[in-house]
């Protein structure tokens, strides 16, 4: 698709004088060979800038690991517990460390290689869709780094310490792996990042003129039970104060995207200069 996209060229008009096209490409013509040859251009660069970026993360790969292992430490701390995670083989220890390191390095590569495919889409691209491009992706980005944060910052202790305290009070001792962690963690942390994409995607959906904002307004008590269900399934823990921690955030993303609909989108559209 990407492929298509750069290859699309400007209309001919067969009518002349024509009027210049004010929203046309604003690239020369290249041939299919001059296009598969900056495609390969472009993979390399992103290719050789991500293998920096986990050379890079190699130097990280522990902080971050002790980053992942904080709010599990937090709990046990308060329950007076053993803080370290287990292990079920020698080699475990450094296939997660090597895993957390890729990871790592994938999302501080991220901005270059969108930089880079940005740079090959770009050029079969309208000056309009141009704009909303270069507005959506930094803010899809925030939104994500946003959401991956708020777990590990907000919903991890929280929600660990309801696991943990329940297993406390039936007198057990939980034998954590820090395999299992660290995917719990990494997973948590992309559904929040996903969810939190939730204000953009109303957005995109209006722009489109597939939603519009009496049908928001109207489905929002549809919305606000779908968002319960969501969060629950999300969640690992049955605990309802969880599933309410995740979904409060949820549904205030959505009336973000109410409003941005109607700041951007419903006022334009009932202004006189339109």
């Amino acid at each position: 698709m990407l492929l298509l996209y750069s290859l699309r060229q400007p209309v001919e008009k067969s009518e002349s004088p024509a009027m210049p096209d004010t929203d046309a490409p604003e690239t020369k013509h290249m041939t299919i060979g001059e296009h598969l040859e900056e495609l390969r251009k472009r993979i390399l660069y992103a290719v050789a800038g991500l293998v920096a970026a986990m050379v890079a993360s190699l130097a990280l790969g522990r902080w971050t690991l002790h980053l992942l292992q904080h709010p599990f430490e937090v709990v046990m701390r308060e329950y007076g517990m053993d803080e370290r995670l287990a292990v079920l083989s020698t080699t475990a220890g450094i296939g997660v460390y090597f895993q957390v390191t890729l990871i790592a390095g994938a999302i501080l590569a991220s901005p270059w290689i969108f930089y880079q495919l940005w740079q090959f889409v770009s050029a079969g691209l309208y000056p309009r869709e141009r704009r909303y491009v270069t507005a959506a992706v930094p803010a899809s980005v925030g939104l994500f780094v946003a959401g991956a944060a708020f777990y590990l910052f907000v919903m991890a202790v929280p929600m660990l310490r309801f696991l943990i305290g329940f297993g406390n009070w039936l007198e057990v001792k939980p034998i954590v792996t820090l395999e299992e962690h660290i995917h719990q963690m990494t997973m948590m942390m992309l559904v929040c990042g996903l969810s939190f994409q939730m204000p953009l995607v109303v957005l995109i959906l209006a722009k489109m003129g597939l939603v519009t904002l009496a049908m928001l307004n109207h489905f929002r008590r549809h919305v606000i039970v779908l968002i319960l269900i969501v969060a629950g399934i999300a969640t690992p823990s049955p605990s309802p104060l969880d599933q309410i921690v995740l979904a409060v955030p949820m549904w205030l993303l959505y009336e973000l995207g109410v409003l941005l609909v109607y700041l951007l989108v419903t006022r334009k559209q009932r202004s006189p200069a339109d």
